[in-house]
Parts: structure tokens; sequence; C-alpha cells
């Protein structure tokens, strides 16, 4: 009964807790049981606490027997390591972070305690969302449920593995410049990244403030759409969210039979030199799903694209250099032995950050610098500009855009780790989305060869994150890739 239990999907989870077909303590249960049996394997959690998540489930059972009609009381869901969650450690996967207890809640945590979810578990990610493979954690590198020889993606790495594995039915996780897409096309999962100010970043720890953002990692794009209902909306603690109001994109998602009357732009530029063959063959051949569905494909042009990488690794770094100059050693966390002031400070973020972090952090300082403001930062914010009104036109043309998350299938552990340019390209197709600050998804499109997954990536214009929801659905429901799960 506990491994069917672990098969339940987010939704599925809600519904046979409605029917009474099972309690939340018999399913976070068997989810706490299966965590103990492959965390060893797989390090996706960094944290799990069983008598205070059982506790929570009780709560919720309780609840219900009382008469609580909530639809999601009781329905466990894991939280990457970013995000604050009143009473449990928010590490950001680093050392600099060891001991801090998170006094108050993120708002998209106080939205899910208030619909009635329990956290199950928190996710493993890169140092501060630094990394595309989950291997810069200060808590070690998670393991791909499909092959343990290969990394999950990152940095949203422990969120995907989890969800793909069973060890939660939904996660949430955050996307900076493809951390929720790209780990989710390497784990056979589907990731949503929404429209930048869509759900608050309030109690989620920087990275970069202009790109960030919260979404959902699920099994199904109906899964994520019921998460994103819960967690979007305006926020009075974050000005940057807006106050359009959310809708009911579940609705839509539930009803999504085909893509008729929908136009997918397919750019040329996502289709050059350096995508794997294997994955360029699964992409098209979504495309070509899509069509049989009833959409029209279209060409269209986004020629800034090619600028992208270098652009986001400027600002990325830049707004990061000035996010992690908090981490001092002085009001909370880690805090080196020291004499003197100044070398407390040296020490502490010599010991406490990893090499990643410490490389971003100087590339950004660098560009800031006086002298190369207007010659790196000022021009990659030109740049960014022009990468918008890329996406602007070609959503003149289409109703949104589609191709592939990643230019490869998930690689090996360490393979890219000595390259972080090599590990950088790997975003390629990602980080554009973020610098526009629109919407994308990546939803499961089949196998490699080898076995590994992919995904195709739909990108839709701001604020109609509920239309690429359900061109994601429509695919979905003519297709099973998303059935098909690991055999760890």
């Amino acid at each position: 009964m506990s491994a069917d239990l672990c098969e339940l999907g987010f939704l599925e989870a809600a519904d046979a807790l409605a029917k009474g077909e099972t309690t939340s303590a018999e399913l976070t249960a068997a989810l706490l049981a299966r965590s103990e049996q492959l965390e060893p394997a797989l390090n996706a959690l960094t944290w799990r606490d069983a008598e205070a998540v059982k506790a929570a489930a009780t709560a919720a059972d309780e609840a219900r027997a009382a008469g609580d009609e909530r639809p999601l009381l009781g329905v466990p869901i894991a939280i990457k390591d970013l995000l604050n969650v009143q009473g449990q450690p928010c590490t950001a996967g680093s050392n600099i972070l060891k001991g801090y207890t998170a006094p108050y809640d993120a708002t998209v945590i106080a939205r899910l305690r208030a619909a009635g979810c329990v956290f199950v578990s928190r996710t493993n990610t890169d140092e501060f969302a630094m990394g595309g493979s989950t291997e810069t954690s200060a808590y070690g590198t998670t393991r791909n449920p499909w092959d343990p020889e290969r990394v999950p993606g990152g940095s949203s790495g422990g969120s995907a593995a989890a969800v793909a594995a069973r060890l939660a039915p939904a996660a949430l996780a955050s996307d900076t410049g493809g951390s929720i897409r790209q780990p989710a096309a390497f784990c056979g999962v589907t990731g949503f990244k929404p429209t930048y100010g869509r759900v608050s970043r309030y109690g989620c720890t920087a990275f970069a403030s202009s790109l960030d953002q919260v979404g959902p990692m699920a099994r199904t794009v109906e899964d994520a759409a019921a998460v994103y209902q819960v967690i979007a909306g305006l926020d009075p603690h974050d000005s940057t969210t807006s106050p359009r109001p959310v809708g009911d994109c579940l609705a839509d998602v539930r009803a999504a039979e085909d893509l008729k009357g929908v136009r997918l732009g397919l750019p040329k530029e996502y289709f050059a030199e350096g995508l794997d063959p294997e994955v360029e063959r699964l992409t098209r051949a979504a495309v070509e799903q899509c069509r049989g569905l009833g959409a029209e494909i279209v060409d269209v042009d986004l020629p800034n694209s090619k600028y992208g990488i270098a652009c986001y690794y400027i600002l990325a770094p830049a707004e990061a250099s000035a996010n992690l100059a908090r981490y001092d050693g002085v009001r909370y966390g880690f805090r080196a032995a020291a004499e003197e002031l100044q070398e407390m400070y040296e020490k502490t973020r010599a010991q406490g950050f990893g090499a990643e972090v410490k490389r971003r952090v100087i590339l950004g300082t660098y560009v800031l610098s006086s002298g190369f403001h207007d010659a790196y930062y000022l021009r990659a914010q030109k740049v960014r500009t022009l990468i918008r009104r890329d996406f602007d036109r070609a959503f003149e043309q289409c109703d949104a855009i589609v191709g592939p998350v990643t230019p490869t299938a998930a690689f090996k552990v360490g393979e890219k780790s000595a390259d972080p340019l090599q590990m950088y390209l790997g975003d390629i197709f990602t980080v554009n989305v973020n610098l526009a600050g629109i919407c994308g998804l990546s939803v499961p499109c089949g196998f490699t060869a080898g076995g590994l997954p992919a995904g195709l990536h739909v990108v839709g214009p701001a604020f109609e994150d509920a239309r690429i929801l359900t061109i994601a659905a429509a695919y979905q429901h003519a297709t099973e890739w998303h059935r098909k799960q690991p055999k760890i």
C-alpha cells in the first residue's frame, strides 16, 4: 500500500484524501519511508524531520475529520532549500548558512500552509542556486533517478529528483536562468517558471533579484498549475509582484484537448550547432505532435538570443555580489573564529562560500566596479532590452514559442564541473526567458536511446502563464512520456 501511495500525484493525493481512501499520516509516512530507502543513492534532500512531518499530517487529518474541506488539506509537498519555512533550517546549499533556522514563512509557504499542505522535506540545491547540476551544494551532489551516474540538473536538481523518484508528489523550486526548467527536462518531470512578478519572492533566498522566480515542479502540467494557482498573486511584502488577477488557470488546463487555432513559433536560433541530435529529434517530434493536435507552426526570429549567456553572466553575478554581501558572519549563519573584525569577515566568507559562489561574486564585483560598469554592466542591460524586444516581435506572430529546453540530455557527474563555461552554456535556451521576464515551461517529450528524458520548452508572453500551461497540458494529454518513471 505504501508504494502505491508514493505513486499519487499532487492532485491525485488531494482526491484520495478527500474521498477518505487514505490519510495524510499514511501518505507522508509512505513518502518518508521511501526517502529513507532512496536517499543514500540520490541525496535529493537536505532536511526531513519525521516527527514534525507526522505531527503536521496528523493535525491535517484531525482538521479534515472536524469538517475542514480545504481541497489541498494534508497534501505533501517538498520545498527547495532556498525558501524560508518557519522553524526549519534554510541553508541555500551553503556552509555560510549552517545553523540558521528560518524565523518566518516565505509568502509562497504561507499560502501553501493556508491551503493545508504539509511540508514533507527540503530539497538539495546548488549553493545559492548558482549552478546547473546540483554539484556545487555544500551538502553533496544530487543524483539523477534515471541514471545515478548523471546529474539531475540544477540548481533545483533536488526538487526535480525528488518528484521523479516519488519522494514527493510536487515541489517548490526557483528559476534564475533555467533552474526549474533544465532539471525538469533532465529528470522527466514538468517544471514551470511563471512570469516575473507573478509569484512573490519574499522569503526566497536571493541570487539575482531581477531574475529569480519561484515556481512548481510536478509530474503533470495539471499538478504544476494547481500549485501555481495557490502561490501566485499580489504580495504586499514584494513590490515587484503584479496586481493583475491570476484567474482560474487550472480549469483551463483541465479542459485542454487540442491545439486548434494555436500558433506556435519555432526559432531557428534554437536549432543551431551544439544541439545534440537526439534532443533535436525528440523536440522536432514533439513539435509535429503539436501540429497533429491542430497547432500551426510558424518560423520566428530571435536574433539577439545568441548574446543571452554573455548578458546573463554579467547581470546575474552583478546582482549576486550585492545580495551576498549580507553574509558576513555577524548576524546569522556560520562565523569563522578570528581575533579581528576584518579577519573574521575574510575567514567567514572564505570558509563559508564554495568555489562557484566566489567566482560569481568576484565577477559581479568586477563588472560593477568603476571603469567597467559602463563597458560591461550597462551594455548588458541594453542587450537585455534587445532580447525582450525580440520576444515581443515574435509574439506578434505566434501565441507561444516552442523548442528544446537544453542542448543535451543529462550529463555525467563531474563531466562539466571542471569547465564552468561548458556548464554555463547548458542554459543557452533558458536564460533569455528570465532576461525578458516572461514565462516558460518544460514538459516531458521523450527519451534518448540511452533512456534519458528530454523536455519540450514552451515559452509565452508576460502574464500569459495560463496560455502556456494550457498548451503544454494539451500536448501532455496526448502523450504518455510523463507516465514513465525511473527504475530506482
